[in-house]
């Protein structure tokens, strides 16, 4: 860990403060006509998702955290757990469903990509793909003669998540879906 100026403070830095790793969310550096400069900076805890507003001078030191990103394959689930296995040591490794968040478990496919990010050995953070391709299993009826026009219907994809689509589509057509929106993006190939 480095020790880091409160005045070279930027979004999306980790720092441990408070006996807690804070992801900076937002910093806006102010000079004053009277006094040191200084930045104030927003973070989310990046356990326990609180949220701390902070005013660090120049002259303060923080400790900087770098955060090991490593490639693992999602295996399967285990009741309330999720398994993983470390692509390089064939290692496997639990997390609790409530801690990646129940929106994001729906898209976990067998044999996925996920980047999770560690501090010292213990999981922070986990990534997936920007985008997964589904199958809708369920939708209403093509209407003859609708177009590709702005409007959305309803429909449920293979992994259970309502999703609107385009009213031209039907059931058994693949999709491309975005992880963080959950939104429609286009047909799959």
């Amino acid at each position: 860990m480095a020790k880091i100026n409160g005045n070279t403070i930027k979004p999306g830095m980790v720092l441990e403060h408070n006996k807690g790793l804070w992801v900076v969310t937002k910093a806006s550096h102010v000079k004053p006509g009277k006094g040191g400069a200084f930045a104030n900076v927003e973070a989310k805890n990046l356990e326990t998702g609180n949220k701390l507003n902070e005013r660090f001078r120049s002259e303060d030191k923080v400790e900087r955290v770098t955060l090991e990103q490593k490639e693992f394959s999602y295996l399967y689930e285990q009741g309330d757990a999720l398994v993983f296995m470390d692509d390089q040591t064939y290692e496997q490794t639990e997390l609790q469903k409530d801690w990646v968040g129940e929106d994001r478990v729906a898209y976990l496919q067998d044999g996925m990509k996920v980047t999770i990010e560690m501090h010292e050995e213990r999981p922070i953070g986990l990534t997936l793909p920007d985008q997964v391709t589904l199958e809708v299993v369920e939708t209403e009826p093509t209407v003859k003669g609708q177009t590709a026009s702005s409007s959305y219907k309803p429909a449920i994809a293979n992994n259970g998540v309502r999703i609107m689509i385009p009213p031209y589509m039907g059931v058994g057509e693949r999709i491309i879906v975005d992880t963080t929106t959950g939104e429609y993006v286009r047909r799959a190939e």
